[in-house]
């Protein structure tokens, strides 16, 4: 089971980014199957929940500390979750993870695949 995620970069205070998790084919038979979340760590932190959406994508939750600022996304057709990133600030550098699930969708890590991760750093 892998899940790639991608995106990351270096982006100025302010600025935007989009991260990508796409699933491979032969690890998901249905993807719309599975809750799937993101989750980062900063440097010398540990890691913590950015947002969740569910199977259908009729529920998503979102940390407040990205609230209005960031949008989860899914496109089960491609395979992939998405993490559009506004208004970026400084404090949200951090190595970002994407991770899945059949049975369990929230803000715990109790999700049972994991990508690896993508670095976002802002400068200020």
């Amino acid at each position: 089971v892998q899940l790639q995620a991608s995106g990351g970069g270096l982006v100025q205070a302010g600025g935007s980014l989009r991260l990508s998790c796409a699933a491979s084919e032969r690890s998901f038979s249905s993807y719309a199957m599975y809750a799937m979340g993101w989750f980062r760590q900063a440097p010398g932190k540990e890691r913590e929940f950015v947002a969740a959406i569910s199977w259908s994508g009729g529920n998503i939750d979102y940390a407040d500390s990205v609230k209005g600022r960031f949008t989860i996304s899914r496109d089960n057709a491609k395979n992939t979750v998405y993490l559009q990133m506004n208004s970026l600030k400084f404090e949200d550098k951090a190595v970002n993870y994407c991770a899945a699930d059949r049975s369990y969708w929230g803000r715990r890590s109790m999700y049972g695949y994991w990508g690896q991760g993508t670095l976002v750093t802002v400068s200020s």
